[in-house]
């Protein structure tokens, strides 16, 4: 069920009052298929929220779903689905913008554009976590895939001279390389909790070597190669044991890819959901963390091993190789490449003082990061965007 904006309440405007943001994404953080892109939105939002701001929400439903929430302080209207979103959103938020005036217009890019500019007439910011590009085939249908890769064609020229924001410098230079100007990208990197993932007192590791994968179980994340980087590990008389936290609609066939590989359940697990206290727990023990996906926004995950002290090793690959430092907090490996993701395995697992050493750098990494920075610096480039359009309050 779409919910829509009461018609009784009237414009209050904002002439002496906090600033009004109202901010588009595809998800919210309670909804099933939220991943990194829903938590940066919270921590981010969220404080800016704390901070005096009025912040209105706009994501999609699911079953289930209430159309109303409140969370982390952030006013959140809940409209079609997640593959009716995009045509509705707009129209929705159309109405919301009739009604109420806000200061600025958050569009996350998150899936697909909504092509803001069009139809929204308020200062509009721009937020990039990544684009698809040809990973979208990795991935969706291929009806699917195709609109995605269309729709993100016109990018660089919908949103040229428009405020934007990416999370990494490897998501600017993406938008740079579809046409958008890079001085007009302001890189603004997530953060971490650091009092949150704390490394595992002495002793405190997993008796036997274990590597992690945290995430959700889609097929472009590539957890396969996990497997089979695994699978050689074994052959080779390595003692390891991969667990696989999260859950996503490619759990079934990374399952039957365990089995066929030979994997016996002491060697891989499946844990599925886990709260973040045992994400945290399952970061601090582990002997080393893996994100191989061809491509991501920033990986939220190898800066939440890293200040637990856990080195990662990832596809060298963009995003990835925003958040791990190659030969200090990790590796990077190039992407599909199993012997060379079994090799730096090994080297990790097999060296105790190669995990000291790149545990202590990946504390000090991480520790440049933090969601208060994230949000400062977010809501000074909302200020800004709001100050150049000459909307003032």
């Amino acid at each position: 069920m779409v919910a829509r904006p009461s018609e009784s309440e009237g414009d209050q405007g904002n002439a002496a009052g906090p600033r009004r943001v109202l901010v588009l994404n595809w998800l919210d953080r309670e909804n099933p298929q939220a991943g990194g892109a829903e938590m940066h939105l919270h921590e981010t939002f969220g404080r800016i929220a704390a901070d005096g701001w009025e912040v209105t929400l706009v994501s999609s439903g699911w079953d289930g779903a209430s159309d109303r929430a409140e969370l982390d302080g952030m006013k959140v209207h809940r409209v079609g689905g997640r593959h009716s979103y995009l045509i509705q959103a707009p129209r929705y938020a159309r109405r919301l913008l009739r009604r109420d005036r806000f200061d600025v217009v958050v569009e996350d890019l998150n899936k697909v554009p909504l092509f803001t500019p069009f139809w929204c007439r308020r200062p509009v910011l721009l937020l990039v976590h990544h684009l698809f590009g040809g990973t979208a085939f990795q991935e969706a249908s291929l009806p699917l895939a195709l609109a995605t890769w269309l729709l993100e064609r016109p990018v660089g020229r919908v949103y040229r001279g428009m405020p934007v924001v990416a999370v990494s410098r490897s998501t600017r230079d993406d938008l740079v390389a579809r046409g958008l100007a890079g001085d007009g990208i302001r890189v603004i990197p997530n953060g971490v909790e650091l009092e949150a993932f704390t490394p595992a007192p002495e002793g405190g590791r997993f008796p036997q070597p274990t590597i992690l994968y945290l995430g959700r179980l889609k097929r472009y994340k590539r957890v396969d190669l996990l497997l089979k980087a695994t699978a050689v590990l074994r052959d080779e008389g390595v003692p390891v044991r991969l667990l696989i936290a999260g859950k996503g609609d490619h759990s079934d066939a990374l399952e039957r890819e365990a089995r066929e590989l030979g994997l016996q359940d002491d060697e891989v697990r499946f844990l599925g959901f886990v709260s973040e206290s045992e994400k945290r727990e399952l970061l601090a023990r582990a002997w080393v963390h893996c994100l191989v996906s061809p491509k991501e926004g920033w990986g939220i995950a190898n800066l939440e091993a890293a200040a637990a002290g856990t080195p990662t090793v990832a596809s060298d690959a963009p995003g990835l190789r925003d958040s791990v430092v190659h030969d200090e907090t990790g590796f990077l490996v190039p992407h599909g490449d199993v012997a060379a993701l079994a090799t730096r395995i090994r080297e990790v697992v097999e060296d105790p003082g190669l995990r000291e050493r790149m545990g202590q750098a990946g504390r000090a990494f991480a520790g440049q990061f933090s969601w208060d920075r994230t949000a400062a610096r977010m809501k000074a480039t909302l200020e800004e965007a709001v100050a150049s359009s000459g909307a003032g309050p």
